[in-house]
C-alpha cells in the first residue's frame, strides 16, 4: 500500500460498504457515531499516549501560536469530547475516521488511514464490558466479510497484580509496571535493581537518595549549574532532576532479592497458545506462594467468551509482556491479525483504559474500554483471502 494512498471512486465504493456493514453492527448495539474534529491539541497526545506515539504525531502550531496536531488515534478525543459535552456514563460511542501517524519503521504503510471504532465508557461491570467489546469487534469483522484472523491478548493487570504480590520496595513497583513491555529496557531496569549500588556513581547516587526530596532536589540543582552548558537532548533541566532524584531512590532502597527478579523475568517470558501460558503462570504463582486467581480467572472467562464466538483457541494466544504501544492501557488488552499480499497485518486492537478519562478531566475515575479497526487493511486482508480462494 502506497504512503500515500489514492482514494479513488472504486476504493471509496468498497470501504463506504464495508464501513456500513461495521458502524451497522455498533448501531445495532446502540453506539452512537460521533466525529471528532481532526486538528486537535497536541499536548492531550504528547502527555498521555506514550513516546511510541508522540513520536509518530504530526505536530504543528497556528498562526496563534499554539501547538496541535492532527489526530494520531480517535479514542483520546472522542473520551475528550463526551467530557466536554457533559455526556452521561455508561456511554456507548462509535466512529469512523482519518488517523495520521508517521511511519518510520515502515515507509511503505500509509501516514494517513481510515479507522473505526467503539468505545465503552462508564459500565462498571468490567466482565460484561469486555465481552461486549469483544462480541462487537468479532461480529463487526464478520459483517464486513473477514473471518480469518488470529488473536493477541495480554493483561497489564495481571502483571501489576504479580509485581504487587511480591515482596518488592514500593518505590520500584510503579517503574516495573510501567516499564515491564519496554524490551531491552526493562531487562536493564531489572538488572540493575537487582545488583544494587556497585559503583562510585552509584554509591554517590545511593547516598543522595537517603535524603527527602525537598533536600535532593537542591543538590541536583548544584550539580546541573556545575555542567553549565552541558547537552540535555530533548528533555528539560526539571525532568532531568526528576530523573536524578529516581534513580537516586533506587539506589537507596534494598537490593531486589535476585529470587524475585528471577520470578518476574519468567513470568514475562510466558508467550503462546493462551491456555497453555495461564496454567503455566498458575504454576509459576504456587513456586512464588502468591495468588492471582482474579486476574487468571477473568483471563479464562475471556478465552471462553472467544471460543463461543467462533475463535478457535489454537488462534488465540498470550504474552505476558504484552501491553501495546499506547501508555493508557491499564488491564485487558488485545489485537487481532490477518494477513495481505505484503504478510501479516494487525487489523483491529484496543483494551481497557480505566484511568484515561480522569486524566483528560473528569471528576472521579470511569471504568472504559474500547477498540479500533483499521478499516483499510481489513479491504486489504478480504482481497488477500479472495484472491487466495481462486
Amino acid at each position: 500500500m502506497a504512503a500515500f494512498p489514492v482514494y479513488d471512486e472504486a476504493r471509496i465504493a468498497a470501504l463506504d460498504n464495508q464501513t456500513d456493514a461495521l458502524l451497522g453492527v455498533l448501531r445495532g448495539r446502540g453506539y452512537k457515531r460521533y466525529e471528532p474534529a481532526v486538528l486537535q491539541p497536541a499536548e492531550i497526545f504528547l502527555d498521555r499516549s506514550g513516546e511510541e506515539i508522540r513520536r509518530r504525531t504530526f505536530v504543528l502550531t497556528d498562526p496563534a501560536g499554539q501547538e496541535l496536531c492532527l489526530r494520531p488515534d480517535l479514542t483520546i478525543p472522542i473520551c475528550r469530547m463526551h467530557l466536554e459535552t457533559k455526556g452521561k456514563f455508561p456511554a456507548r460511542l462509535c466512529y469512523h475516521g482519518l488517523a495520521f501517524r508517521h511511519q518510520p519503521a515502515e515507509p511503505e504503510r500509509p501516514t494517513q488511514f481510515y479507522q473505526a471504532g467503539a468505545e465503552l465508557l462508564g459500565l462498571e461491570d468490567r466482565a460484561a464490558a469486555e465481552t461486549e467489546i469483544l462480541t462487537l469487534t468479532v461480529e463487526a469483522l464478520h459483517a464486513a466479510g473477514l473471518d480469518q484472523f488470529e488473536m493477541k491478548v495480554g493483561d497489564l493487570g495481571l502483571f501489576s497484580a504479580f509485581v504487587n504480590a511480591l515482596d518488592i520496595p514500593p518505590q520500584w513497583r510503579g517503574r516495573l509496571k510501567r516499564h515491564f513491555w519496554r524490551a531491552g529496557y526493562f531487562e536493564a531496569l531489572l538488572l540493575r535493581l537487582s545488583r544494587g549500588a556497585s559503583t562510585d556513581a552509584q554509591r554517590l547516587l545511593a547516598h543522595l537518595g537517603t535524603l527527602s526530596e525537598a533536600e535532593a532536589r537542591p543538590a541536583f540543582e548544584g550539580l546541573m549549574d556545575m555542567l553549565g552548558d552541558a547537552p540535555q537532548g530533548a528533555r528539560t533541566r526539571e525532568e532531568i532532576v526528576d530523573r536524578l532524584i529516581e534513580q537516586a531512590a533506587d539506589a537507596a532502597a534494598l537490593r531486589l532479592d535476585p529470587k524475585i527478579a528471577g520470578l518476574i523475568a519468567r513470568l514475562l517470558e510466558v508467550s503462546g497458545p493462551a491456555a497453555d501460558a495461564i496454567r503455566q503462570i498458575r504454576a509459576l504463582t504456587k513456586e512464588a506462594k502468591i495468588s492471582l486467581e482474579a486476574p487468571l480467572s477473568a483471563m479464562t472467562a475471556r478465552l471462553k467468551t472467544l471460543e463461543t464466538l467462533g475463535v478457535a483457541p489454537k488462534h488465540v494466544t498470550f504474552a505476558a509482556r504484552f501491553g501495546r504501544n499506547m501508555e493508557y492501557y491499564t488491564g485487558f488488552v488485545f489485537e487481532l491479525w490477518s494477513r495481505d499480499v505484503e504478510g501479516p497485518v494487525q487489523i483491529a486492537g484496543g483494551g481497557r483504559y480505566d484511568t484515561l478519562l480522569e486524566r483528560l478531566g473528569a471528576k472521579k475515575p470511569i471504568p472504559a474500554i474500547g477498540v479500533a479497526i483499521r478499516t483499510e487493511r481489513v479491504l486489504a486482508a478480504r482481497a488477500a483471502q479472495k484472491g487466495a480462494k481462486r
